[in-house]
C-alpha cells in the first residue's frame, strides 16, 4: 500500500498570527506568547501526550482531544516517539488530520516531537539484547556503546526517529524536534563525552532543517537545567548553543552558519520551581541568570512539561495558591495559571489524555495571566511574629 502524503507546511507568522483571529478571538489578552526567533505567536497552554493506557479507546480519545484543542485557541502540541509505545504520535497525527479537514491551516499549528528512547511497539521485550541486536544495531542505527538504561543517543537513531514521527504525524515539517533527556548518559560517560556525542546529534538535527524535515531543535530535560552549575548533570545554555554552532558549520558546510538550537523543555510548577528561582546559567552576557531569564536573553523558547507534576497538582496544590486564585474551579486550573504567568515561560504544557482535563486547559485560557507584580507576591518572603 501506498504511504499516506505528507502534509506540507509548518507555523508560521502568518498563519499564527490568523489563528488567533480566527480560533484564540473568545480566549484571553495574554494567552498567546511570542517565539522571538520563529516570529510565532504560540499558546501560553498546550498539549502534552504521554499518559493514558496503550489501548484503541485512548488513542481515539487523544485524536479528539487534539481536533477540539485546535478549534480551541490551543495550538502546541507535544509528543514523542515513546510515548504510549509510539502510538501518541498516531493518535496526534489522526487528530491532526481532522483538524486540517474542518479548516485548521496547517501553518496555524505549532508540533513537536521528542527522541532518545527506545520505542517497545509490543511491549518491553523478553529478551531485551536480540531485540537491540535486530532492531538497532543490524540497522546500523546505534551501538551498545550508545545506549544507556533504554536511551539511545546516536546520529543514526536520531534520523530515524525523525523519519518515524513524520510518518505518524504526517507532517512533512516537524515544527521542533527535541533530544529527550540526554544528560541520562552523564553518569555513565561523563559530561564531555556526552556532549561529543550531542555534537553529532546536533549535526544530524542541522541536517534535517536543511532539508525541511524539521524546523527548529533542541532539548528537554529533566534534571539539566534545575541543578546547581557544579552538578554532575547541570546543562549549559551558551554551551548548548556552541555545540549547536559547530554542528550547523558541519551541516551547512559554512563557517557564518547560523544554528537553529531554539527551543528547551524543564519541569516546571509550584513544586520544581528552579528554573525560575535558581541563578545558574552564565549568559555570556555578563551576568548569571536563571534557565529561564537565561534563555529569553539567547532567545531561545522556554517549555514547562510536568505542569501538573503527573497530576499530583490536579489532585492538590498549594494553599498560597488557593487563596489567590479563588476564581478558579479546582487545583489543576490553579496550578496552571500559576504556570502560564510565570515570566519567560513561553508555554506549559498539560498531559491531556480524558476531555475533562482539556475543559481544565481551556477555562484558564480564558482568563488573563497574572500580571508580573502579582505573580512575583508567590516569593515574598514572610517573616515570622
Amino acid at each position: 500500500m501506498k504511504p499516506a502524503a505528507l502534509m506540507t507546511g509548518h507555523a508560521t507568522r502568518a498563519g499564527t498570527e490568523a489563528y488567533i483571529r480566527t480560533y484564540g478571538a473568545a480566549l484571553a489578552e495574554g494567552h498567546y506568547s511570542d517565539f522571538l526567533n520563529l516570529h510565532l505567536k504560540l499558546s501560553s497552554l498546550g498539549l502534552g501526550t504521554f499518559p493514558g493506557a496503550a489501548s484503541d479507546e485512548a488513542d481515539e480519545c487523544y485524536a479528539q482531544i487534539v481536533q477540539r484543542a485546535l478549534a480551541s485557541g490551543i495550538n502546541v502540541i507535544d509528543t514523542a516517539a515513546h510515548y504510549r509505545y509510539g502510538r501518541s504520535a498516531c493518535a496526534v497525527g489522526e487528530g491532526l488530520r481532522r483538524a486540517f479537514a474542518a479548516g485548521v491551516a496547517r501553518n496555524q499549528v505549532f508540533v513537536i516531537s521528542k527522541g532518545g528512547f527506545l520505542r517497545f511497539a509490543d511491549g518491553m521485550p523478553e529478551d531485551f539484547d536480540a531485540w537491540f541486536e535486530t532492531h538497532i544495531a543490524r540497522k546500523g542505527l546505534g551501538r551498545r556503546d550508545d545506549l544507556t538504561d533504554v536511551h539511545l543517543l546516536s546520529p543514526g537513531y536520531i534520523a530515524q526517529q525523525i523519519e518515524d514521527a513524520r510518518a505518524a504525524l504526517g507532517l512533512e515539517t516537524l515544527d521542533a524536534f527535541l533530544v529527550d533527556q540526554p544528560e541520562v548518559h552523564i553518569p555513565r560517560i561523563g559530561k564531555g563525552a556526552l556532549n561529543r556525542k550531542l555534537q553529532s546529534v546536533f549535526t544530524v538535527l542541522e541536517q534535517a532543517v536543511k532539508e525541511n524535515k524539521i524546523r527548529c531543535y533542541g532539548i528537554s530535560t529533566f534534571n539539566g537545567f534545575r541543578v546547581e552549575t557544579d552538578h554532575d548533570l547541570f546543562q549549559s545554555l551558551t554551551s548548548l548553543q556552541g555545540l549547536a554552532e559547530k554542528a550547523a558549520q558541519v551541516a551547512w558546510q559554512d563557517m557564518q552558519a547560523k544554528h537553529s538550537f531554539r527551543l528547551v523543555q524543564l519541569p516546571f510548577n509550584q513544586a520544581m520551581l528552579e528554573g525560575f528561582t535558581r541563578f545558574n546559567q552564565a549568559t555570556g552576557k555578563g551576568n548569571v541568570a536563571s534557565t529561564l531569564q537565561a534563555a529569553f536573553q539567547l532567545r531561545i523558547y522556554a517549555m514547562a512539561s510536568h505542569s501538573l507534576a503527573k497530576g499530583r497538582l490536579a489532585a492538590a496544590g498549594e494553599d498560597a495558591l488557593r487563596g489567590a486564585l479563588p476564581q478558579f474551579a479546582n487545583p489543576a486550573q490553579r496550578a496552571l495559571q500559576f504556570n502560564r504567568s510565570t515570566p519567560g515561560l513561553g508555554t506549559s504544557l498539560a498531559g491531556i489524555s480524558m476531555p475533562a482535563h482539556l475543559d481544565d486547559l481551556l477555562e484558564v485560557a480564558r482568563i488573563p495571566p497574572l500580571a508580573r507584580e502579582a505573580y512575583l507576591k508567590f516569593y515574598q518572603r514572610v517573616d515570622p511574629m
